[in-house]
């Protein structure tokens, strides 16, 4: 039997290796007959499987990520062209077939590890460099036309689904510690500019390392304009104290105590959904999210 991802929603596609190798054969031909082999992965919107040695076939498991192929389509290359570190490339846009009923897309694979938050970096603040040296120039992209992305509402209209959301965990985390980080996040003043190009979801799953250091950013399923503070996110998922000093520090005077304060309350807000939601269904994730947790209510932010 073909391996299956693991579902974690309730009105997620049936995928395996048979139907991806349909859907190829029969929508790019030229490549029929290149082995198929399903990537294990964290991953909660999109599956992937490895076609032949230098291309990846991503699937979307469910219809909110389906919306999000011809966004990528559009936007990758242009982002690839200016941007430090390697991106997905679009190779080919399959559409429905073979029972399966979405858009999907081949890539380009990009070599590289996702990072274990357990396990520090050999040199910490040069990761946190090239992150800071990546989101400077994501946000100096030109926003014309861009979409907003998924995360592009401010903190405050997540406030009541937030404070909900830990109420439901009473017990599982810090709940004072935790509303502390929050209300102090709802306190800052507010991004009050237009938008910039934000990645959305900076976390290991969405990130290759090489040697330790950045090799490429993948999933870019949330990006659009938003507050820049979304993308500080990644300093409590990826990131030990050291790495983050030094990634706090490369993004220079933009990245000030607001904007921080904000960031760790979206870091905050995600982690807490994602304890609700996946720890029964994805429990690598919610893990990580407990970690996240542990990091932003500690004594070292």
């Amino acid at each position: 039997m073909s391996p299956t991802p693991r579902k974690m929603h309730a009105d997620e596609a049936d995928l395996d290796e048979a139907l991806v190798s349909r859907l190829v054969a029969a929508q790019f031909p030229a490549w029929a007959g290149l082995p198929v082999e399903y990537v294990d992965s964290a991953g909660t919107s999109n599956a992937m499987y490895r076609l032949g040695a230098d291309m990846v076939v991503r699937l979307p498991r469910v219809a909110g990520a389906a919306e999000d192929v011809g966004a990528e389509h559009r936007w990758l290359p242009r982002l690839a062209a200016v941007l430090p570190v390697a991106i997905p490339a679009p190779l080919g846009k399959g559409e429905p077939g073979e029972g399966y009923p979405y858009p999907w897309s081949v890539f380009r694979w990009l070599e590289g590890a996702t990072p274990d938050p357990a396990e520090p970096f050999a040199e910490p603040g040069l990761f946190g460099k090239d992150l800071a040296e990546f989101l400077v120039a994501l946000r100096q992209v030109d926003p014309a036309g861009a979409p907003v992305s998924y995360r592009g509402d401010p903190l405050a209209g997540r406030d009541a689904d937030t404070r909900a959301v830990l109420s439901g965990l009473r017990g599982t985390v810090d709940e004072r510690a935790v509303t502390a980080v929050w209300d102090a996040a709802l306190g800052v003043p507010a991004w009050d500019r237009p938008g910039v190009w934000v990645h959305g979801d900076l976390q290991p799953g969405n990130v290759l390392v090489d040697g330790g250091r950045l090799g490429a950013v993948i999933d870019f399923g949330c990006m659009g304009t938003a507050d820049p503070a979304v993308d500080l996110i990644s300093a409590w998922y990826l990131m030990d104290a050291e790495a983050r000093a030094a990634f706090r520090a490369a993004l220079g005077p933009a990245a000030d105590d607001a904007m921080w304060e904000r960031g760790r309350g979206w870091a905050l807000t995600i982690a807490l959904n994602e304890i609700a939601y996946y720890q029964e269904t994805n429990p690598v994730m919610a893990r990580i999210a407990r970690r996240v947790i542990g990091e932003l209510t500690g004594p070292s932010l």
